[in-house]
């Protein structure tokens, strides 16, 4: 894993700041970006002691590529990722942790969709296997945009298993399935809680399947089998979400 990565956008530089200040190295800046929002993220660099560089707007677009920046990067020391330990060790007095474990997702595109969707509805950390599946790659993270510096990946040897201990600490797994019994706004998310996922066309695997305490299928009125893993995921995380209200 590269010792830097980008970060873009007014909120994911923003978010960094206030929630990770000690990973941004230099806060990028272009020079004739003077808005409220710039202004309050340059102040916020400065509060916590942030090298701010303001730059020339061609060179910003130069270097980021065609993405949407608003004029706003950050050079950051990237998130590492978890392990089974530390993802066991971060559940620990948290009252209704909520999980999105992906079985076997391949596509980067996906994962990092999945990323952004699991950061906006307060996932405590994002699930994959080590082998066979997608993983923190440049690609990920740049159509994460930000979520995967403040979003954790537990990267584990054996999915099957942390399921179990998941279990064994309280918490209920749920998967996805097109050919549940149950919807998902007829079960109960609102408690501790994993969700999980299965490769896009394959499903869950059947191990997988044998760990997960109830299924889950989403309403569909179309001809399509099965949607996007990444879709799937964001309508099932709003409806935990939805069922959580507030909190």
């Amino acid at each position: 894993m590269s010792g830097l990565q980008i970060v873009y956008g007014v909120h994911a530089v923003r978010v960094m700041l206030e929630r990770h200040p000690a990973r941004v190295l230099t806060v990028r800046l272009a020079e004739r970006r003077a808005d409220p929002r710039v202004r309050a993220i340059e102040a916020l660099a400065r509060e916590h002691h942030r090298p701010v560089q303001r730059v020339d707007l061609r060179l910003l677009n130069q270097s980021l590529g065609d993405v949407v920046h608003q004029g706003v990067a950050a050079d950051i020391t990237p998130l590492a990722p978890w392990s089974e330990e530390q993802l066991l060790e971060a559940i620990v007095g948290v009252s209704s942790p909520l999980l999105l474990a992906l079985d076997g997702v391949q596509d980067p595109h996906n994962l990092g969709a999945c990323l952004r969707t699991a950061d906006a509805c307060g996932v405590l950390a994002v699930i994959v296997p080590r082998d066979r599946a997608a993983q923190l790659t440049p690609t990920v993270r740049k159509v994460a945009a930000g979520a995967a510096e403040t979003t954790p990946v537990a990267v584990v040897t054996n999915l099957a298993r942390t399921l179990k201990l998941l279990k064994d600490a309280g918490l209920w797994v749920v998967g996805a399935d097109a050919a549940a019994d149950k919807k998902a706004a007829e079960l109960d998310l609102k408690g501790p809680l994993v969700l999980v996922l299965g490769a896009e066309g394959s499903g869950l695997r059947q191990l997988t399947r044998r760990h997960c305490d109830f299924l889950a299928r989403l309403p569909q009125l179309g001809a399509i089998e099965s949607l996007n893993v990444s879709v799937a995921a964001g309508m099932l995380l709003y409806e935990a979400l939805r069922q959580r209200g507030s909190a």
